[in-house]
C-alpha cells in the first residue's frame, strides 16, 4: 500500500487531534504499532508508551474519556504544520504549532513527531512536546 505522509499525517490527526476518535485513531497504526511520548512522566494522564493497535485504542480511549486542558479544539486557521521528509522513504517529521483559541489570548502548542512507516500504516509514531502543554 502507498500512502503518503501527507495522507498518513492528516488521517492521524483527523482522528485524534480533531475528532478525538480513538478506534480511528488506532486504525492509523500496524497491528503491532507503537505510540510513544517520551518526554512525559510515567504518571501522566497522556500515556507516555502504548504497543499495539488494541492497547493505543484503550489507551487513547481512556486518555479522550477524561476532560484535559479545558482548551477545547485548535484554531485550524491559525494552527500550522511542516511535513519533512527524509532520506529513509518510510520516516518522515512533523513540525506542528497548534494553535488554541484563549479566553483574551492565544494558546500555542509546539511539538514534533517523528512517523515510521510500513506498509501505508504508524509502526512507531514518537510524540515530542512539553509535558505541561497537556492536561
Amino acid at each position: 500500500m502507498s500512502t503518503s505522509p501527507q495522507e498518513i499525517f492528516e488521517s492521524y490527526v483527523y482522528a485524534g487531534a480533531l475528532t478525538r476518535n480513538a478506534d480511528a485513531l488506532a486504525e492509523n497504526f500496524t497491528e503491532d504499532g507503537v505510540f510513544e511520548a517520551p518526554l512525559m512522566p510515567a504518571d501522566a494522564v497522556f500515556p507516555r508508551r502504548l504497543e499495539g493497535r488494541e492497547e493505543i485504542r484503550r489507551g487513547m480511549a481512556a486518555y479522550y474519556g477524561q476532560q484535559v486542558n479545558g482548551r477545547g479544539a485548535p484554531n485550524l486557521e491559525k494552527s500550522g504544520y511542516v511535513l519533512h521528509t527524509t532520506s529513509d522513504p518510510d520516516v518522515f517529521i512533523a513540525e506542528i504549532d497548534t494553535v488554541f483559541d484563549g479566553s483574551g489570548e492565544d494558546v500555542t502548542v509546539s511539538l514534533v513527531q517523528i512517523f515510521r512507516i510500513r506498509d501505508g500504516k504508524i509502526a512507531r509514531l514518537r510524540d515530542y512536546f512539553a509535558p505541561e502543554q497537556v492536561g
